[in-house]
This record gives C-alpha cells, structure tokens and sequence, in this order.
C-alpha cells in the first residue's frame, strides 16, 4: 500500500524517476536527482543501490525481488505515486531503464543518468570510447566477445561477478588469444576502486570485486581463432559434415539477402548453420532462425553458433514446411542446395514479408527444376555459380570443377 502522505499526480506528469547511481553513492548524483530520490512514496532497487541512496530515501525501500522481474509488474501497479528506480551508471546502456521504456510512454518517466562503468572505464585508461568496442557480458554469454577478438584492438567488457575476469582469460587463452593484455577495473567511482593488470595465460588474480569491467588490448598468436569481417568465412572455421554452402557460395548468398540491420532471417535446412552464424555476425541487431531436422546436424549449429560469439542463433529442430508454423514472419529466407521441394519454398514465399527477399539455391536437377518453376511464375533471377578450385593431378596441379549451384532470388514488393 501506499503513503497515506503520497499526493495523486497530475496527468501527463511523470510518476517514475529512474536515477543512475554510482559507487560514490548520493555525492555523485545532482541536485534534481536526489529530489527524485526523496520525493519518492516507493524506491526500487538492488541492496547495494539502496544502500548507496540511503540517507536520501523517505519513502518504502523495495529491493529487487529474486529472480527478477523483468516484467517490472511491481513498479507498473504503482502508476500514480511517486516512484523511484536506482540503477547502475546509465540506465539506458545495458541497464533497467530499458526495460521500463519498452511498457511506458516517454511522458511517465524521467531519467538521471550517471557515468557508465564502460565511460569511467575509458577514462581511467585514457582511451577513446568512440574507438573501441564495448560489450555487456553480464548475465549474458561469454562467447559474446568472440566476434571483437581482432589482434590489436581494444574492448572494455562488463562482468557478471568476481569469477567473471578469470573465465574471460581462460576463453582468451584457449581461443589463442592468451597474450592478450586484461585490465580488472573493480568498484569504479567509489572509496574500494582498484586496477590490475595482467596477460590471460598468466592470470591469478585474487580477490576481485563482483563490480568490475575488463580492459583488452588484444593479441594474436598464429593460432588464434579471428573472425574476419565480411561474408565467406574459410569452412574449416565450422564443425561440418560436408553439408555446408561452401565459402565463395556462401559470400555471394549473403550479398544476394542483402542484410539490414535489426532483420530475421530464416535459414531453411540449415545443415552447419554457417549462412545464419555469418547474417548474425554482420551486426549485433541482427536475428536468424536455423531450421534443421536432423538431429547431429543440429547439435554442431548450437556449438557452431557457440565458437563464433552467436549464442542467440534460435535453433528450431523439425522438418520444413511443417516446422514454420507459427514462426515470426521472416525479413528474408535462405534455402540451401539440397532443397525440399516446391512445398517448402510456397510455404516460404507466403511467409515472406513486403520488401523481404528469399535466395534459394539448387545442386540437383529435381531442385533445379523447382526453382526454374518458381522463376517462370514469379520472376526474380536466376544465376548459374560454378567454381574451379586448384588441385594436384599427380605431381602436377590442374582445375577442378565444384558442383555447379543454381541460384534464385526473389524480392517482393512494399506493396501488394
């Protein structure tokens, strides 16, 4: 229940103030946002905010509950009191306030933020964030970090806890990366802020914080597993059976789906996962479906999307077109060269979204066929890809030609 002192707020006045608060507690926080704090009938946050902002609460403290309520229920049934949420830093970079944007309108709430972890950071180092990667791994997977690893570059990770650092050199190290710089930058802003730094395959640091951020300065040993950018990464970065989109095709059908940021993908008989793991990496909106029936084809997708820092690549394990039933409609549709038949590609095509494309391709005659069908009653082009590799005849080297692969893309139109 409420105050009996809480006043009813006028409409369009906003009732919930989110205060970014660092470890220096309420000395760090303005002149408005300690108001915020004061003001407020209830005030939600962790022990430690809670603890931090204390000399300032007035009204009922409410720790978060455990496990978290990422729905916010709990704040969004206070609509009319004065209400207060204290988060780490910058509420909007990686933090709460996020969350509470995605259910209410701009005109219910207000907004303090403080320095992030990742500013206080950069600026301990001297390095210039607009320079430099930045990456949220807390509460998230470590393979995140995996797509940042290019030797010479630098990356201002955030930690889910204490065991956090060690876990990031171990990864490092056995990736290839364990000449790699880390830097342990614990309790920034407040009285216990400490730095260290060590190499990854030399790590032993004790006795670090749970609030800390991690500094590379990357390194590259001959070894290391780097990701380049660009489409058409070497196949032997994959765990595969053979049934890969091999590198030059694969390149060429990702420029055909033409990735956009923030778009879904389905990739229809997935087989490795190689042609959704590369739209993934082309940029951290991306989202992509792999739809694969075969279940050991399926177990090397989930460890492909592991190795190359793509965790959320959603797997769903059925055969098409049956397992596209209720799937979010797709921005664009791949289906590989062994192909399913004019089923799998009509249920596709009904799926696909205005302005979306579908590339399918074919290396049999019966795939073939269907795409040659579909491009006589639907239109798009089709493109005939033939590769030549250098291989040894004897003692000496001669071409030898790929299974040719016919392509069709299709785009529909914005409007009906």
């Amino acid at each position: 229940m409420a105050p009996e002192s809480s006043a009813p707020l006028l409409n369009g006045q906003p009732w919930l103030s989110i205060v970014g608060i660092g470890e220096d507690g309420l000395a760090g926080l303005g002149e408005l946002a300690r108001q915020a704090i004061t003001e407020a009938d209830f005030v939600f946050g962790g022990k430690r905010h809670l603890d931090l902002a204390g000399d300032a609460i007035r009204g009922e403290s409410r720790p978060w509950p455990q496990p978290f309520d990422s729905a916010m229920l709990a704040i969004l049934t206070l609509r009319g009191h004065k209400v207060c949420v204290l988060a780490s830093g910058d509420p909007f970079f990686f933090g709460v306030g996020v969350t509470l944007a995605r259910q209410l309108s701009k005109q219910d709430y207000r907004v303090f933020p403080a320095p992030s972890a990742f500013s206080l950071a950069a600026s301990r180092l001297g390095w210039a964030l607009q320079e430099i990667e930045t990456v949220s791994l807390h509460g998230r997977a470590l393979d995140l970090i995996r797509p940042l690893l290019h030797p010479g570059r630098k990356v201002i990770a955030l930690t889910s806890d204490a065991d956090g650092p060690a876990q990031l050199a171990k990864l490092l190290t056995e990736a290839g990366f364990g000449t790699s710089r880390l830097t342990v930058l614990e309790a920034l802003g407040g009285a216990r802020e400490k730095t260290r730094s060590t190499l990854a395959s030399d790590f032993s640091l004790t006795g670090i914080d749970p609030l800390n951020v991690v500094a590379l300065e990357v390194q590259a040993e001959a070894t290391a597993r780097v990701l380049p950018l660009g489409f058409g990464l070497p196949d032997d970065l994959f765990e595969h059976d053979g049934q890969i989109t091999k590198r030059e095709i694969r390149a060429v059908t990702l420029s055909a789906l033409s990735p956009r940021r923030g778009e879904l993908l389905w990739d229809i008989g997935a087989g490795s996962g190689s042609i959704g793991i590369e739209w993934m990496l082309a940029h951290p909106s991306m989202q992509a479906m792999a739809i694969e029936h075969h279940s050991e084809r399926a177990a090397r997708i989930r460890r492909n999307a592991q190795n190359f820092g793509v965790p959320a690549l959603q797997l769903i394990e059925g055969r098409a077109p049956d397992a596209l039933a209720g799937l979010p409609e797709p921005d664009a549709i791949f289906i590989g060269g062994g192909g399913s038949g004019d089923g799998v590609l009509q249920a596709a095509l009904t799926t696909l979204k205005p302005g979306g494309r579908l590339v399918a391709n074919a290396v049999t005659l019966e795939m073939e066929q269907v795409l040659l069908n579909a491009h006589s009653q639907w239109g798009g082009s089709l493109t005939r890809l033939s590769i030549d590799r250098a291989e040894p005849v004897g003692r000496m080297t001669g071409w030898r030609p790929a299974m040719p692969v016919t392509q069709w893309i299709f785009s529909r139109g914005l409007n009906p």
